[in-house]
């Protein structure tokens, strides 16, 4: 009984120990120059703007915008307003439009490599989200291979925070991110 209850302990604590550091375990910061920046679909509000700001800081000579190819915005495709988006962008000319179809990261990870194709390139470097990093990273490694994959996040704090038990959508967006990578890890990584 005594052995019982101190292997309750020890796992509970284990437990309440790796949910604290959870949010922090999902954020990889892995900033280094390369040879292309892969901006991933979603959050266009953020994503874009850090890949273009990297460009200017000379992070790679060009960069890679995702964006799904059968997205509708009210009653604009969304690629046309991506190009949109590039034809502002003093960095323009480096800046390319990968059409994405696929729905999940993996799927991304595949139409980034058609859109890579047999450039010059081995070193990406990969903008998402903050709480997406450690996943996309893992995924990006798993379906690019022969690629050096670094990640570098983008911050919402009104999706998610370190201390994801401080505001009830950082617990959500937590769990959910959980979920999806342990899903990676356990089943989708092996098909």
């Amino acid at each position: 009984m005594r052995k019982l209850r101190l292997a309750a302990i020890t796992i509970l604590t284990a437990v309440l120990l790796l949910s604290i550091s959870s949010g922090s375990f999902l954020v990889v910061n892995d900033l280094r120059q390369a040879d292309v920046i892969v901006v991933l679909a979603g959050e266009t509000n953020r994503r874009p703007a850090l890949g273009v700001q990297l460009l200017s800081r000379n992070y790679a000579p060009k960069m890679i915008l995702d964006v799904p190819a059968n997205d509708i915005v009210y009653d604009q495709n969304l690629i046309d307003i991506a190009e949109a988006f590039v034809q502002k962008s003093p960095q323009r000319q480096s800046v390319k439009i990968c059409p994405i179809i696929g729905l999940s990261t993996k799927t991304e990870a595949q139409d980034v490599s058609r859109c890579l194709g047999l450039t010059e390139v081995h070193r990406v470097l990969v903008v998402t989200s903050d709480y997406h990093t450690r996943r996309a990273r893992s995924i990006l490694q798993h379906e690019l291979r022969g690629y050096q994959i670094f990640v570098t996040p983008v911050p919402d704090p009104a999706q998610f925070g370190k201390s994801w038990w401080r505001h009830r959508q950082w617990a959500k967006t937590n769990f959910d991110e959980w979920v999806r990578l342990m899903w990676w890890e356990l089943v989708d990584r092996w098909h």
